[in-house]
């Protein structure tokens, strides 16, 4: 419930009380509530008209205190001169006019459009911070076997606490002891709960559904993976867009011309015998008209709500750039492994050609035992759940991407490529069956000796369920798909005819990866990449936009990508596109609306068509739709 000192424009704190109790807003108010009083009370005659101009007197500081300052401090501090300059310029003028009553009026609406303004940004931000609430302010800690409730921010790394039922997980840590179903939509979006059991990370503020567990402290309260999420969340807000720089460097070159011509409009009438009053005011007028607080404002306001939003959603987009960018997606590239596929391959099927099923599996299962290859623990997955037991084996090692090797009762076995068995006479039909299943999108693998293929085993690594239902939403979006793998081409090409992908890039090196990305965007322009953060790390990096996935945890995907999705869910590539677009189409709605604004009330001020009543309320209101279109973004 606190609010903060603005810096570069607004504020860089949190406010979540009521809308009149926030201080820029609850000044606009004292200010018009003796603004309005003198207005009134001297229009029906009630009051003298020296009472009506203290009355002003006294709301001109009050309604000007905050934006006032700002100004004054860009000047002095930054030396450049700002929105705020101009407004207090033109205050200042109204002033010296006798122009009291404008005076007032453009102090209070200016002071309550930039309130609001302000406003907006703290409860973004409160949004965002409202999820440290999620997590617990308690925890159950274990010592020598006895419970204590402590404060969880007391908890340090190493400490054991007990998570019972319908308890939220205070902070990130290890489970040690017990099973259950854990529920961290807070952090990845995704509602559907994930089983979890010993050995497995737990995450704050997740909440534990429908089993007691007792969890090892990875991270304190201060430093937990919601804790870095916020901040991550809250540095991209500060981030700016080609855009925002763009116009922003547009201000710093604009805001000086308008004063000067306005100044040029009091100082040059005494020279040529032209009346005073006339051309002060209309200079006066100008100040207000031409400041462009609504165009300087288009953009940011509508990054900011989406970056916010985004994150609640477990979508960490880390910057305003990547989220213009995403906006502006004409293709998406994906890794296969990991990213359209589960990862987590298994055996689908045993082909024996010199052996029985349960041998082949059996000498396979020896062979693996001991790698750490996703293949082979597909086999030894399968071997576990078949009952079947490994031989006793010595020599065990591996060919890197060829084989695996062990010695069984003198004989050396092998499990590997087919290509690897080239000088072995694999037996009838043994080539078909690899071709059928490489052309099922399978990985088919010999298991033999030097001199006798035993069989066949081949293991998938199964795609992700939502997979085609987001690849066909890509293409009625109008956005090419790319699959880039390090797979063999018959086997890329299963999946994408299977997921309907437009064009693949197979047998691809990590190197080869990045000179694919290269050529993807000479064709496309703005190319997504998504991997997973660490292996993909260089493809990433030279993509327009790096879209890591799952990194729930794991700093280094974070670091890697420019979007990190926390949870393993392609449906989130979706929202994070569709949050860059709608803000890429409402920041183009705010500028194309600020520049008309700009483009009436610049010639209505230099013609003398506008008082300086009418150029305040045209002025502010343009910036308060501005700000009411920006958060928009906030609903992809």
């Amino acid at each position: 419930m606190t609010c903060t000192q603005k810096c570069g424009g607004r504020y860089e704190g949190t406010y979540e009380g009521p809308w009149y109790g926030h201080p820029p807003l609850r000044n606009a108010l004292i200010a018009a509530f003796f603004a309005g009083t003198g207005f009134i009370l001297g229009n029906l005659g009630i009051i003298p008209a020296e009472t009506e101009i203290l009355l002003y007197f006294i709301a001109l500081p009050i309604g000007a205190y905050h934006w006032a300052r700002e100004g004054i401090e860009e000047l002095f501090t930054e030396h450049e001169i700002g929105i705020e300059f101009l407004m207090l310029a033109a205050a200042l003028g109204a002033i010296f006019l006798g122009l009291w009553e404008e005076a007032a009026a453009l102090v209070v609406l200016f002071a309550a459009a930039e309130g609001v303004e302000e406003l907006t940004y703290a409860r973004t931000r409160a949004s965002i911070r409202k999820l440290l609430d999620l997590a617990p302010t308690e925890a159950v800690l274990i010592r020598n076997d006895t419970e204590h409730i402590i404060p969880a921010a007391e908890l340090r790394v190493g400490d054991i606490f007990l998570v019972k039922p319908g308890a939220g997980i205070p902070t990130d840590g290890i489970i040690t002891k017990g099973q259950t179903s854990i529920n961290e939509s807070a952090v990845t979006g995704e509602s559907v709960p994930v089983e979890k059991g010993e050995g497995m990370k737990v995450y704050a503020p997740t909440l534990n559904i429908n089993g007691a567990i007792e969890v090892r402290t990875t991270a304190t309260f201060e430093d937990n993976t919601l804790a870095r999420m916020i901040h991550l969340v809250e540095e991209a807000q500060e981030q700016k867009g080609k855009t925002q720089l763009f116009i922003e460097t547009f201000g710093r070159k604009y805001t000086p011309a308008v004063l000067l011509v306005s100044l040029l409009f009091i100082a040059i009438p005494p020279f040529f015998g032209i009346p005073f009053n006339d051309l002060a005011i209309r200079g006066v007028v100008l100040l207000i008209a031409a400041a462009p607080c609504a165009l300087v404002m288009s953009t940011p306001i509508a990054i900011a709500s989406g970056i916010g939003s985004a994150g609640k959603r477990g979508i960490l987009i880390k910057g305003g750039v990547h989220m213009e960018n995403l906006g502006e997606t004409r293709a998406v590239a994906f890794d296969k492994t990991g990213t359209l596929t589960t990862g987590s391959p298994v055996v689908t099927e045993i082909v024996p050609i010199n052996g029985d099923e349960s041998e082949i599996l059996r000498i396979a299962y020896t062979v693996e035992s001991r790698s750490a290859h996703p293949l082979a623990h597909a086999i030894v997955k399968r071997a576990k759940s078949d009952g079947i037991e490994a031989y006793g084996a010595t020599n065990q090692s591996a060919l890197a991407g060829q084989a695996a090797s062990a010695t069984i009762n003198g004989t050396t076995w092998y499990v590997g490529k087919p290509e690897f068995f080239a000088a072995t006479t694999p037996g009838a039909g043994a080539d078909d069956q690899i071709s059928r299943l490489r052309a099922e999108g399978r990985t088919a693998m010999f298991v033999g000796t030097r001199e006798n293929i035993l069989g066949i085993i081949a293991v998938r690594d199964e795609v992700r369920s939502n997979a085609k239902a987001m690849i066909d939403q890509l293409h009625v979006m109008g956005i090419a798909t790319i699959m880039l793998t390090g797979d063999n081409q018959t086997t890329a090409k299963a999946v994408a005819a299977e997921l309907g992908i437009d064009d693949i890039r197979a047998d691809l090196k990590p190197e080869d990866k990045t000179t694919a990305i290269e050529s993807l965007k000479e064709k496309y322009g703005s190319v997504v990449m998504i991997g997973d953060g660490i292996n993909d790390a260089p493809a990433l990096a030279r993509a327009t936009v790096g879209i890591a996935m799952g990194t729930i945890g794991t700093d280094a995907a974070i670091e890697a990508a420019d979007v990190a999705l926390m949870a393993d869910d392609l449906s989130k590539v979706l929202e994070a596109i569709a949050f860059g677009k709608r803000a890429r189409v409402i920041s183009r709605q705010n500028i194309v609306f600020s520049l008309a604004v700009l483009a009436v009330l610049i010639p209505g001020a230099l013609l003398g068509l506008l008082g300086v009543t009418m150029a305040v309320i045209v002025h502010e209101a343009s910036e308060l739709i501005a700000v009411g279109n920006g958060l928009r973004v906030r609903q992809p």
